[in-house]
């Protein structure tokens, strides 16, 4: 069956049916999660600021009541069906604006031009973002159901049904599509790398160096101030929060589990290309890796041409230029003998985003990673 020429909205049950693995993502959504960025410092004059917020999150997402359809050359046309969101961020302790993102959700049907099929038992996902940063995204990747304990699988958790190995913090030589982007072993921490290039460790990610005007980092000189970093958070110390935001959604889950629920529902994997490698070895920045093709992961970004700097014309290269984002999504139903059922949406998110070292400009660009992660509970709107 083709693409549709006349679009009226479904009913409910149709709409529902329509967005299949989608599904349960519609809705209003609101919890608490950790945001990590460096960025650039050239009022300061260091090398980069390290801002890390605890932050309050709502995720209001509303279906398409129709169909969408694609035009085609080399096959059928087909209808796509999805949903709209909504994402704001403050900062937890302020209140104060940190990132919104108005986007979508869709469901792409199997197609034979090109050749495109999903996971078995699951479906074909991309996500559009706008950012008023200057950033546009597609991340494409797959849905697939899931039954078991969720997030990233370590060494200490058996958690699973993401398809990125780490979402550490630790900054990897600067790349840009389609290069293949190298991510460092969760776990590895600046202070524990040994370099002999310009990515010599930075002291803004190791929490036992007191920051200050040389060692800029959240809470020093922001306005409104945050409050000093707490010790831990959830029960991680904090510099494994630094080191691996997603240690945070690690510990909501181990303790859900502790308490005696069970978990089933649907994990979502996107990126912005279709390849991603990951370093093998904890604190090993040149080590050997392992690369990473997730099921229908491909898509592209865009930056303004002020994230975009003096590339490619010269001078100091980029202002702060993305140039890859992964996500994993799990749409769970937590499960309990005694207590009433509840779903939780969990989010870990990685950004690449290319600058100098501004204090060495002439050592290269350097890709600094730019991680979020949030747990949100469906709730009343």
């Amino acid at each position: 069956m083709g693409a549709s020429s006349v679009r009226y909205g479904s009913d409910s049950d149709g709409t529902q049916q329509h967005l299949g693995l989608l599904g349960e993502m519609a809705g209003s959504w609101q919890g608490t999660g950790f945001n990590l960025i460096a960025r650039p410092d050239f009022a300061g004059h260091a090398n980069l600021y390290l801002q890390l917020n605890q932050t309050s999150e709502t995720y209001d997402v509303n279906p398409i009541g129709s169909p969408v359809p694609n035009r085609a050359c080399g096959c059928d046309g087909v209808d796509l069906y999805g949903v709209t969101y909504l994402h704001k961020v403050r900062d937890a302790a302020t209140g104060s604006a940190l990132h919104i993102e108005p986007g979508m959700w869709m469901i792409q049907p199997v197609v034979d031009y090109p050749p495109e099929k999903p996971p078995t038992g699951g479906q074909i996902v991309y996500r559009m973002a706008s950012i008023p940063h200057g950033n546009s995204i597609l991340a494409q990747g797959a849905a697939t159901r899931f039954s078991g304990t969720p997030v990233l699988a370590t060494s200490q958790d058996p958690f699973a049904f993401s398809s990125f190995l780490s979402f550490n913090s630790t900054p990897i030589t600067g790349v840009v599509p389609p290069a293949e982007a190298i991510m460092n072993a969760h776990g590895t921490s600046e202070a524990g790398t040994s370099r002999t290039d310009h990515l010599k460790p930075f002291q803004q990610y190791d929490l036992t160096v007191p920051e200050g005007p040389k060692n800029p980092r959240t809470p020093y000189d922001t306005n409104p101030p945050d409050p000093a970093l707490p010790s831990e958070l959830l029960g991680v110390a904090m510099q494994d929060v630094v080191n691996d935001p997603i240690t945070l959604l690690q510990s909501v889950v181990r303790k859900q589990v502790a308490e005696g629920y069970s978990f089933e529902g649907v994990a979502i994997n996107v990126m912005t290309q279709a390849r991603v490698g990951f370093r093998n070895k904890v604190n090993d920045p040149y080590g050997p890796y392992t690369t990473v093709h997730p099921p229908n992961s491909d898509g592209g970004l865009t930056n303004s041409p002020f994230l975009l700097g003096g590339v490619p014309t010269g001078g100091m290269g980029p202002n702060a230029q993305t140039t890859l984002v992964y996500a994993t999504l799990w749409i769970e139903k937590l499960t309990h003998p005694t207590r009433p059922p509840m779903m939780q949406l969990q989010y870990a998110q990685m950004c690449v985003i290319n600058f100098r070292i501004l204090l060495m400009p002439n050592q290269g660009i350097v890709g600094w990673p730019h991680v979020s992660v949030a747990t949100l509970r469906k709730s009343f709107g």
